[in-house]
This record gives structure tokens, C-alpha cells and sequence, in this order.
């Protein structure tokens, strides 16, 4: 508790505003200003009145921020924190992909370096994917990057047929996979199970509610924040929850009247995980290590995140029975 208290008087010194992603440890969590997806963590970014940024979340997410706030200090308490999805491309393989698809428009999901970004036309997160997708005239080709999991999902809720998906994926929602999700749900038959759609099994999941396999009204696609919000819109106790456990730690927080599993308590982000309070406090007095993007290609990028901001994340019946966009 000391520590925390530490960090709030010097975050109140540097006018700092801390941000934490819904993954974090629960401790990071707990001191944050604002705890939410990579959406809402990069609206408060854009927004904020604070002369200091401390982003406990990774990389990508702080080069995010920097790109939204140029005049800021923006500070990731530990370099270490990448991402094994955002790894999965650079700009110089999109480049060489959009060359094969002249005229399509690139989509890249906000787990993406600052350089494929500026390589993109629109970012999207889980929350909004199917909302930016839907404002693409529907004649044009789309190239869906990096996950591969989210932009299966995405193709088949739109119903598209021309959208392209690279074959990249996270390694933590990789290892959520269906014997994983049948072992919970016959565990706890009367749960609901709420699944994030980067997981390998999303797929699978939507097919077998849209053939009658799945009851709709016990299982739900959904971005980490519909995760949040689902629990206030059920009448049921309990709930499987399959994406980074961190998120847990949140949704026990808010709802301490219903129980909540995880599809796989071995889905945890090391990633996201080498923040520590300690850290953040470092961050803090030392102002360290900031995070900044060349102007050149902060310029590029910019546009696509800020077409991935502006756009909400609910949308007119994009996503069927049992399949909630999310935000």
C-alpha cells in the first residue's frame, strides 16, 4: 500500500496520468488512472490533459500514444514488454503483400509497430474491427493484419469474401484452444462462456452457434470491454472466461457477486507481466524510458489510428445470435 501511495504523490508531482491495460498484474491495475482495452486506452491517451503518460502495457500500445499525443512524455516502465503478435510483421513484408493486392485496403489491428501503421489505411482494435470494416465500401479488397484468429472472425461476421487475413496469431490466445473450453463448460454447465476473438477456438465457436450446435444465449463473442460490460447485462452467476488472465482481476473487481473461471489459467502474457510497481514508480521519478516514433512515420500512422478512435466500437446488428461485437 506504500508503495501505491508513492506512486500516486509522484504521479501527482509530474502531472502524470497512469494507464494500464485490462492484462496488467492486478497491483498495476489497481494504481491506474484508466483500466481498459487498447481503444479506450488510446482515447484516454489522445485526450488527456497530463504532461506525462506512464503506459503499463506494451510497446505497441505507448508508440500509440506517443503518435496521439507528440507533445507529451510517454513512458513504458519496462522496454521488455513487446508483443509476439505485433512481431509477426514489419513494414517491409506489408509493403511487399500490398504490391500483391494493388488497390486493397490494408486493416491492421492496433497490436502493430508504429511503421506498419503508417503502412495501413485503418487500425482497428477487437472492440470496433467489424464496425471499421463495415464503413469500407463493400466492392473493395481488404488485406486484415496481423491476426489471423480476429480476421477469420471478422470475414465471417461481415460476411465478406474478399478480405484477406495474414497468418499471424498471439501466442497466449493460440493456447486457448476448444479441449481447453469443453473441459470448463462441462465443469460448470451452467456458466456462461464470453470469448475473446483472437482466440484460436473463436472461430470454431461462431460456426457451431450459427449451425445450432451452441446455444446462443450461453456463449458470446466479445472484446475485452464487452467482457466487462457482459456481467451487468446477465442474469447468470457465473461465467468462463477465455482470453489473458489478467482480465480477471477486473471483472472480479467489479462484479464481486458472481464467479468468474478462466478458460485456461495458463493464459497469462509474460509480456504484460514484466510491469511491476517498482517500475512504474522508476518510470515515474526517473522519467524513463520514453517512447518516441520518428515524425515522418508518426505522420502516416497517424491517420489510421485516428480512424480507428473515431469509429465506435457497436454497430446496427453486425454480429448475430450469441456474438456481441464488444465496446
Amino acid at each position: 500500500m506504500e508503495l501505491q501511495e508513492e506512486i500516486k504523490r509522484v504521479a501527482r508531482e509530474r502531472n502524470a496520468v497512469i494507464l494500464a491495460h485490462n492484462y496488467e498484474r492486478p497491483e498495476v491495475q489497481d494504481v491506474a488512472d484508466v483500466v481498459g482495452d487498447s481503444l479506450g486506452l488510446s482515447r484516454e491517451a489522445a485526450k488527456t490533459a497530463a504532461d506525462v503518460i506512464v503506459f503499463c502495457g506494451v510497446h505497441f500500445m505507448a508508440e500509440t500514444a506517443a503518435i496521439l499525443s507528440p507533445t507529451k512524455s510517454v513512458l513504458l516502465p519496462d522496454l521488455a514488454a513487446g508483443c509476439s503478435l505485433a512481431a509477426t510483421i514489419d513494414a517491409a513484408q506489408l509493403r511487399e503483400w500490398k504490391a500483391e493486392h494493388p488497390g486493397a485496403v490494408v486493416v491492421s489491428y492496433v497490436n502493430t509497430t508504429a511503421e506498419v501503421k503508417a503502412e495501413s489505411d485503418y487500425c482497428c482494435t477487437s472492440g470496433n474491427a467489424v464496425d471499421v470494416v463495415n464503413a469500407i465500401p463493400a466492392d473493395l479488397k481488404i488485406l486484415f493484419l496481423p491476426d489471423m484468429f480476429l480476421g477469420a472472425h471478422v470475414r465471417r461476421i461481415t460476411g465478406r469474401t474478399n478480405i484477406r487475413v495474414w497468418m499471424g496469431e498471439c501466442h497466449v490466445h493460440a493456447g486457448i484452444d476448444p479441449e481447453n473450453i469443453r473441459l470448463q463448460r462441462s465443469l460448470h454447465p451452467g456458466a456462461e462462456f464470453l470469448i475473446h476473438p483472437e482466440c484460436g477456438c473463436a472461430t470454431s465457436v461462431v460456426e457451431a452457434i450459427s449451425a445450432g450446435d451452441v446455444d446462443p444465449d450461453g456463449a458470446h463473442i466479445l472484446s475485452t470491454e464487452g467482457m466487462i460490460n457482459r456481467p451487468a447485462k446477465s442474469a447468470a452467476s457465473e461465467f468462463i472466461v477465455a482470453t489473458e488472465v489478467g482480465i480477471l482481476h477486473r471483472l472480479r473487481r467489479a462484479y464481486p457477486d458472481k464467479t468468474f473461471y478462466a478458460a485456461n489459467e495458463r493464459a497469462s502474457c509474460a509480456y504484460m507481466k514484466v510491469t511491476t510497481l517498482p517500475k512504474v514508480l522508476a518510470s515515474l521519478k526517473q522519467l524513463q524510458h520514453r517512447i518516441t516514433v520518428p515524425p515522418e512515420i508518426a505522420a502516416r500512422a497517424r491517420l489510421a489510428i485516428e480512424r480507428m478512435v473515431s469509429i465506435g466500437g457497436s454497430g446496427p446488428a453486425q454480429a448475430g445470435p450469441g456474438v456481441d461485437p464488444g465496446e
